[in-house]
């Protein structure tokens, strides 16, 4: 299959938000504020150079947003359209994303994935992300409109 890469820009964000509707899992992981075209817009400019798309026509089937604080990285989304999956889209896409962020110096990379997505945490421990079972996962919502999560 053929698509291109590109990295993402604000100017993407409404076929990038498409895209998340897509799937159930991605539905669940957003929050009004965060993945609201500002939020996404201010995360972009502080990440301008880790986070990527697939583009087939000109349609994008792949996203993964990924940034830094200076010493850690965290990816907050990686999504491939369920039509396009199991065709090496989520790997190309996540090893874009780290050879970037290698380039900006950061040595670690966490990501998080709900416990009851089996392929996504297969995916995970395929690409060698390995599983910390010795972390307690704490937050805390200032906005009464983001969900803490259960």
């Amino acid at each position: 299959m053929e698509y291109r890469i590109k990295q993402v820009t604000i100017d993407d964000y409404d076929a990038v938000y498409e895209l998340w509707q897509s799937t159930e899992q991605s539905r669940r992981a957003l929050n009004p504020i965060d993945d609201s075209r500002e939020g996404i817009d201010r995360y972009l400019k502080r990440n301008p150079n880790t986070c990527f798309a697939a583009i087939k026509g000109n349609k994008i089937i792949g996203v993964i947003l990924t940034g830094h604080d200076g010493r850690r990285a965290i990816i907050h989304h990686l999504c491939v359209h369920p039509d396009y999956r199991r065709s090496g889209i989520a790997a190309r896409l996540l090893s874009l994303a780290e050879d970037a962020l290698k380039k900006e110096g950061i040595q670690k990379i966490f990501c998080f994935v709900f416990k009851d997505n089996d392929v996504a945490n297969a995916f995970w421990e395929e690409q060698g992300y390995s599983l910390r079972t010795n972390l307690n996962y704490r937050n805390k919502s200032l906005n009464d409109s983001i969900p803490t999560g259960k």
